[in-house]
């Protein structure tokens, strides 16, 4: 079975500034993507399908596919607004896409094995991409649910920003290892005394330690999630479809169907180095340890010779 990557382009990187997915920050100009694509490839990865907007098009055929020629073979699908079920438009003066769930529905058509899904602006580590590829290597079909995918978790700690706050989601999960629940939380970040916390405009100030493991929408599903989707969608839009801003995100849809016996979730290891740029000053943090990974001889200069 070939193993297949769902690559979550179509973000719009609002407080960054603009796309973070095609920002260089290689010795030789590479990006986080193309850091992502060469970990998957040597963990045994032949296909990608990128979900990108349509406007990007261009970027993505004339400067990034090209890198990646003989070494995997590339698709992309484009994240529409009007992408929606039958009945329903997109609301006037909605910009944003629907979010990371609706992105990876948007690939039903193309995907029909079991696949990896992640964010093409974040750099996830070897070990992720080797222990996802050992799961979906091992999966097999049932039928009926709750249906098997899988999750690669990182520390807290490792993902935060020095320069503002972030969004993640907190995981809890069985001692089977299995995922039980996902606490979103939008603010987290340091405060005057170095401690790390969950500080809301409103509501109450929670302290965290730092250890505990969050999403990076590091995710791996079965084909049988399309379907899944479709109908969590479907009450989604029942409350948002006239929201400008309202998002049909992977983390929460994974917890309705958790809660619904639908889906399970194992929580692989695997989540040692995860950088990323939520600000534009995390990236010379970035680059810098970009630098000292290569320089240590995990990635070779250039990356694509």
């Amino acid at each position: 079975m070939e193993l297949t990557l769902v690559i979550l382009a179509a973000g719009m990187g609002s407080r960054f500034g603009g796309p973070k997915q095609v920002q260089p920050v290689g010795p030789c100009g590479e990006t986080l993507l193309d850091y992502s694509v060469f970990d998957a490839i040597r963990a045994g990865f032949g296909r990608a399908v990128f979900v990108i907007r349509e406007e990007l098009a261009s970027i993505f055929r004339e400067q990034i596919f090209p890198r990646f020629e003989g070494r995997i073979r590339c698709e992309m699908v484009f994240q529409r607004n009007d992408d929606l079920p039958s009945g329903y438009v997109y609301p006037e003066g909605r910009v944003k896409p629907w979010g990371t769930a609706h992105a990876v529905l948007a690939t039903r058509k193309q995907v029909k094995t079991p696949f990896l899904s992640l964010n093409a602006d974040d750099f996830y580590g070897r070990e992720a991409f080797q222990a996802m590829a050992e799961f979906l290597g091992k999966f097999s079909s049932k039928d009926g649910p709750p249906y098997e995918g899988s999750l690669v978790g990182y520390r807290l700690r490792d993902t935060l920003s020095p320069h503002g706050t972030v969004a993640r989601g907190i995981c809890k999960f069985s001692e089977q290892g299995y995922l039980t629940e996902i606490e979103e939380m939008t603010k987290i970040g340091f405060t005057a005394k170095g401690e790390i916390a969950n500080q809301p405009a409103e509501g109450v100030v929670q302290t965290l330690q730092g250890d505990e493991l969050v999403s990076m929408n590091f995710w791996g599903f079965p084909p049988e999630i399309f379907e899944l989707l479709e109908g969590e969608f479907l009450d989604f839009l029942r409350e948002n479809s006239t929201s400008v801003g309202a998002e049909f995100l992977l983390p929460t849809t994974v917890q309705k169907l958790i809660q619904r016996n639908l889906l399970r979730v194992r929580v692989l290891p695997g989540g040692k180095n995860w950088l990323g740029m939520t600000y534009v000053a995390d990236k010379d943090a970035v680059v810098a340890q970009i630098r000292q990974l290569t320089e240590a001889g995990e990635y070779p200069t250039p990356l694509w010779p």
